[in-house]
């Protein structure tokens, strides 16, 4: 469940992105180059967060049974 919301965040901000990147101005001189460069400093941050988070997510673990109880078709050993 977790994987799919990292990679619709993903696609997500990468619509937004394609979007914006020909409509920013870094080069523009005051408050909106400035805007630019945060708001894609924040995109960047945004991509590697989800990235990270899909990448690294941990797998499922087996259940780990008490130490008491034996599993179905494993033999015990018996040691002479």
């Amino acid at each position: 469940m977790n994987k799919n919301r990292y990679l619709i965040c993903l696609l997500a901000s990468g619509m937004l992105l394609y979007y914006a990147v020909p409509r920013l101005s870094i080069s523009a001189g005051g408050t909106e180059g400035l805007f630019s460069l945060f708001w894609l400093a924040l995109a960047l941050m945004v991509i590697a967060g989800n990235l990270t988070g899909l990448l690294y997510t941990p797998s499922k673990k087996k259940r780990q049974q008490p130490s008491g109880v034996k599993r179905k078709g494993t033999k015990a050993r018996t040691y002479q």
